[in-house]
């Protein structure tokens, strides 16, 4: 079996355009690694490359850690492969099935983001699901979807539901199962997703605590929650994304593993 990842560069293969968002969406991966939001191998980010219908998507059997913008599948919304590297790895097809009908039914998604972690899971299990009770929670109030288990996500009768339930939202739990963002770009949808596991982690902890927790007026939901959203102060992602890279390029010197942007 060919597992080898010493994929070559794809940058003088692809559009100025594809490359771009090859090397975006490869170093949200490793973003994803860094804060503790990997299962594994498990589990998918998705970009639509610009001027195309066309999506990236990691290859199933990589670390997060390992993804390079020449590792990615070039994939159709319907998960047919278009192209990718040269190795027995294929691709995840509950990642088509979750990813693929929201980046078809929702024109302004760019990107998608679908997390199997501890908090996420565990706050997917409760009744009450995401509580309002930090600034950061309260940023979802009206703001984010809920979509029941049906089991792992195979089936694509299950795609009319998942849009459904999403609906013009950024943000859902995914009950039983886990959490999903997406946005009109790799940056918005990180973000996004980054402030909704650190809700759930913070809920986790004060619920363990098994104490009483306090909770705006409706009044201070609503105000804060309006302000929390894209474009009402400035775009997400915007700000905080050249950190990022920075903080990837000098992880990346000691890490042992190729560059993200090769």
């Amino acid at each position: 079996m060919n597992y080898s990842t010493d994929f070559p560069s794809l940058q003088h293969s692809v559009s100025p355009e594809e490359w771009q968002t090859r090397v975006e969406l490869a170093a949200c991966y490793r973003l994803m690694d860094q804060f503790g939001m990997t299962d594994l191998i498990y589990n998918h980010i998705t970009a639509r490359i610009p001027g195309t219908d066309h999506l990236l998507i990691n290859l199933y059997g990589l670390l997060y850690k390992e993804i390079t913008a020449s590792s990615l599948v070039k994939i159709d919304a319907s998960g047919q492969i278009i192209s990718q590297p040269d190795t027995d790895y294929g691709i995840n097809k509950s990642g088509y099935v979750i990813h693929g009908c929201i980046h078809e039914a929702r024109a302004d998604v760019r990107c998608v983001i679908h997390t199997h972690t501890r908090a996420g899971m565990a706050v997917a299990s409760m009744q009450c699901g995401l509580l309002p009770m930090t600034q950061t929670s309260i940023r979802f109030v009206g703001h984010i979807g809920y979509h029941d288990f049906e089991g792992p996500a195979i089936d694509l009768a299950e795609r009319v539901r998942l849009v459904q339930d999403l609906g013009p939202h950024d943000a859902m739990i995914l009950r039983n199962h886990g959490l999903l963002t997406c946005g009109a770009t790799i940056q918005q949808a990180f973000n996004t997703m980054y402030q909704l596991e650190m809700s759930c982690r913070a809920q986790v902890d004060a619920m363990a605590a098994r104490t009483e927790l306090t909770m705006p007026s409706p009044d201070v939901l609503a105000h804060t929650a309006h302000l929390y959203q894209p474009g009402t102060r400035r775009p997400y992602g915007v700000l905080e994304w050249p950190a990022m890279i920075r903080l990837l390029q000098a992880e990346g010197k000691h890490s042992g593993y190729p560059p993200y942007d090769i």
